[in-house]
């Protein structure tokens, strides 16, 4: 197994330390610790090392599930993982919905092999027909985000369905990352719940603010749960203890607080972001999330040349669509702080200004 370098991470990993300005930050902005209890007492593993069953009750509830089915996780990072390496093989096949988190189609691909259907601007609709082309007789995971990182498409029940009813009829399974699915106004029902061969992973980093929490989980069917479990014990073993006992408080009697409150925060900003692109005559579609996905200003030959060149002239920090495979556009977080994203929109049309 060949993992590829995540081109992202490098990125952000050689111009965030140095930067004044954050913008390529997916999540909303993050809570202050003091909003929760951290006495956990000791400082040793979540016992069992799966989460508290009480815990995974209450999550599988929201996904029709029983408590088996609920495995905690190191974020939706490490759940996403633990997935693929729980049920992929060398030899098997998955089709993975583009642009998308670079580790959902890498990791799949350095275990076995990926076919790519790609989503195109203004829309981004999914075509189902065209996943069923790629479909073979040793695909093993049909896997996508909803909603999209990094073009915040939202895909609707009927789409879902019918990517479930594929999968059902190819003896296949549906993974979906829906990490951003609870800062939707009015969420969906969440994958899991379509039936047995639907996986959802998710996590309390971007739509709860608490990316250091490290919380994340996956509700599948007890065999894959199980599989899972048995790579997770080769990992990281238990969650963090005190993400786990915040994300409990989280995703209980604060949760309708605290989600009102970041949905209201992410369509403020997303208004602001809405407003700069049309001043500067970009092109997005206007995103569920904290992320858009902007066409890049006239002038430049790729992402990659307007980020680096931003950075160099405002440092401020943007992601290059170049590393989602769409290098015509950028990745632009609106979740922080709103007086960081005005000043750090300023510095881009300044920027923008100036280059004309």
């Amino acid at each position: 197994m060949e993992l590829p370098p995540f081109e992202l991470e490098r990125w952000l990993d050689e111009y965030e330390p140095d930067a004044d300005l954050m913008l390529a930050e997916s999540g909303v902005r993050s809570l202050p610790a003091s909003r929760f209890d951290l006495d956990v007492g000791e400082l040793g593993y979540v016992i069992p090392t799966d989460g508290a069953p009480e815990f995974r009750a209450a999550i599988a509830e929201r996904y029709d599930r029983d408590t088996e089915e609920v495995v905690l996780t190191c974020g939706t990072q490490e759940a996403d993982f633990l997935t693929f390496m729980a049920l992929l093989s060398e030899g098997d096949h998955s089709v993975v919905v583009s642009p998308t988190y670079q580790s959902l189609s890498s990791v799949p691909n350095a275990v076995g092999d990926v076919s790519e259907v790609r989503t195109e601007p203004p829309e981004w609709n999914l075509s189902v027909d065209a996943v069923a082309e790629e479909i073979r007789p040793e695909t093993r995971l049909v896997v996508l985000t909803n909603p999209s990182n990094p073009t915040g498409k939202y895909l609707g029940p009927e789409t879902m369905q019918a990517l479930y009813d594929l999968v059902e009829e190819n003896n296949a399974h549906l993974l979906v990352d829906e990490v951003y699915r609870m800062l939707a106004d009015e969420p969906h029902a969440p994958a899991a719940a379509l039936g047995p061969r639907a996986i959802s992973t998710a996590g309390v980093s971007k739509s709860y603010g608490l990316a250091g929490a490290r919380l994340g989980w996956v509700v599948a069917v007890t065999e894959i749960a199980d599989a899972v479990r048995k790579w997770k014990d080769y990992t990281t073993i238990s969650p963090p203890i005190v993400g786990h006992h915040v994300a409990q408080q989280a995703l209980g009697e604060r949760e309708a607080e605290i989600l009102e409150a970041n949905r209201a925060h992410a369509k403020a900003n997303r208004e602001r972001v809405a407003e700069f692109v049309e001043r500067y005559d970009l092109d997005w579609f206007e995103p569920t999330g904290v992320n858009g996905f902007p066409t890049i200003p006239d002038g430049f030959e790729s992402g990659k040349e307007f980020c680096r060149s931003l950075f160099e002239a405002e440092s401020v920090v943007l992601a290059p669509g170049d590393v989602f495979g769409y290098p015509d556009r950028f990745r632009i977080g609106f979740g922080l702080h709103t007086e960081e994203l005005e000043e750090g929109l300023d510095r881009i049309g300044r920027y923008i200004e100036n280059h004309r």
